[in-house]
């Protein structure tokens, strides 16, 4: 059967280590790179999946980047947190503490995002076996695991190196490393090698 994550990327998942890139918004412009750059960037790394992160734009401009993203890439846009701007992409990423702002409970709090996003694609990041093993039991189409590696831009206090493989293994939902991953790591168990910065180097 396919999955809804499958139904979105337009393919059967069966290879791993596939790119998922970050779009930081703040990095593009402290890069000076267009986001007419960063498609073309896109299409050229063979990007799966965009994440769009935004904290300094207004809604509006917000819903016009991923409006242009959406049109420009064939590929699922995730929003970051956001959920009032789920209409204008095609997935939601959560953290753990955005779900206990909804609720406590995070099966309801999983249900509720549901009831606003239907069957848009969710993600949700965790860190850790419980993490995944509650994830397990939640409506998602797929999980963040990390930090695979120290990085500069994120204080991550738990780094999971090479056990990251054996978390993976453990999750239901296809895994996503995040956290210091660069865009040829071979990561065993990983659908989805997930590349924020690192992605402008070449």
């Amino acid at each position: 059967m396919i999955s809804n994550l499958e139904k979105a990327l337009g393919f059967k998942l069966e290879a791993f280590n596939l790119l998922y890139v970050l779009c930081d918004y703040e990095t593009l412009l402290k890069k000076k790179i267009s986001l007419e750059n960063f498609v073309d960037l896109c299409k050229k790394k063979d990007v799966k999946i965009v994440q769009y992160r935004d904290k300094i734009s207004s809604i509006e401009e917000q819903k016009k980047n991923l409006l242009y993203l959406k049109s420009s890439l064939n590929i699922p846009i995730i929003i970051n947190d956001k959920i009032e701007l789920i209409d204008f992409a095609d997935g939601l990423h959560v953290g753990q503490e955005d779900l206990q702002a909804i609720h406590k409970d995070k099966k309801l709090a999983v249900k509720l995002i549901r009831l606003k996003i239907k069957d848009k694609l969710l993600g949700l990041s965790t860190h850790n076996e419980l993490e995944i093993l509650e994830a397990n039991e939640l409506a998602l189409d797929m999980i963040g695991l990390g930090a695979y590696k120290a990085t500069n831009t994120k204080d991550v206090s738990t780094i999971l190196g090479d056990r990251i493989s054996y978390l993976a293994k453990i999750s239901k939902h296809p895994v996503c490393a995040i956290g210091g991953v660069k865009i040829d790591d071979v990561i065993e168990n990983i659908r989805f090698n997930v590349v924020g910065s690192g992605f402008y180097e070449d």
